[in-house]
């Protein structure tokens, strides 16, 4: 058995997963423990990316108590700091499957130096490279739809297979020292790191331009065809009272015709972790365009006013706030 030994070579660039079972054997639905594989090998090679290394993944002969494999991530080519950034990507992968989704945020990398022996690491040979990398990928892990998913994946496959009771991780160096604490996830809490949806974050553009293709003249939940951004689109027109002043001839559209809106695009990821594009809705229309000349609406103009309000709102408490010092 591996035992934790803190001391010695510092570097550790192999992640042993341990899978806990309710019983005495050691074996596991070779489905699932694919499934398993291909989520984590996938989370690796992103974070990898996202880190501009390129590296191979091998794996080892299993253990049992349960049962544990080990991956061990390898830089290709020779690199003086090849081991330093291994520890670096194992120690991020770790880090990101034992924190809940609720619990991720930008400064997940200060986490990974918790352990006693990566505050060490971070003292000598890597702190330029933690600081590059706090400056440059930190938000690009944390907000990482691939990672999310796949991580997402990994826990909800082990949710539904009885067998598991928890999972646990450690990192080890080449000799299979043990580098850091075992860090448990017990079933109870694979729910927490399970997305409850896979709809992302919605782009949001205030002022999107938008061609008009195609029009929808009479009434019914009918979508518009525009163009947007170089590309062809279908959106919902969700502005009513655009709607009526189409419907009732009060604005007729010629080629070229456009529209300044409120543009909200919903997204998704899917089960691989790509993010997608759901749907376009236009929430409000600013302002369209007769013979290029822009003709503001009633809601455009009730919003750009409580807007011009609010900011001479905001400047008036600056400057209180000023005279007040």
């Amino acid at each position: 058995m591996l035992l934790y030994k803190p001391k010695g070579d510092i570097f550790g660039n192999t992640l042993e997963i341990h899978y806990w079972f309710g019983d005495n054997s050691h074996s596991m639905d070779a489905s699932v423990a694919n499934r398993c594989d291909y989520e984590i090998l996938g989370i690796i090679k992103e974070i990898s990316s996202l880190l501009s290394v390129n590296i191979e993944i091998e794996t080892e002969p299993l253990g049992e108590g349960g049962l544990r494999k080990w991956l061990k991530v390898i830089t290709k080519g020779e690199n003086k700091n090849a081991t330093i950034t291994t520890a670096v990507v194992v120690a991020l992968v770790t880090t990101l499957l034992t924190t809940p989704l609720a619990k991720i945020s930008e400064n997940i990398i200060d986490k990974i130096f918790e352990d006693t022996e990566l505050k060490d690491l971070e003292k000598e040979k890597i702190k330029l490279e933690i600081l590059k990398l706090k400056q440059e990928t930190s938000n690009k892990i944390v907000n990482n739809s691939l990672i999310k998913k796949k991580k997402s994946n990994f826990y909800e496959t082990l949710e539904k297979y009885p067998k598991v009771k928890k999972v646990s991780y450690q990192i080890s160096n080449e000799e299979k020292t043990i580098k850091t604490k075992d860090k448990i996830i017990e079933k109870t809490d694979f729910k927490k790191f399970i997305l409850t949806s896979n709809d992302l974050e919605p782009i949001k553009n205030e002022n999107a331009i938008i061609e008009i293709i195609s029009p929808v003249l009479k009434k019914g939940k009918y979508k518009w065809t525009g163009f947007y951004n170089g590309e062809s689109i279908s959106f919902n027109m969700q502005s009513n009272e655009f709607k009526t002043l189409v419907q009732n001839g009060e604005i007729e559209f010629k080629n070229g015709s456009s529209i300044n809106c409120f543009l909200i695009i919903r997204k998704k990821v899917n089960n691989e972790g790509i993010e997608t594009i759901a749907g376009y809705d236009v929430v409000r229309i600013n302002h369209y365009f007769e013979n290029d000349k822009p003709i503001e609406t009633k809601e455009g103009k009730k919003y750009r006013q409580k807007k011009e309000a609010d900011e001479r709102q905001f400047d008036l408490f600056a400057s209180n706030n000023d005279n007040m010092k």
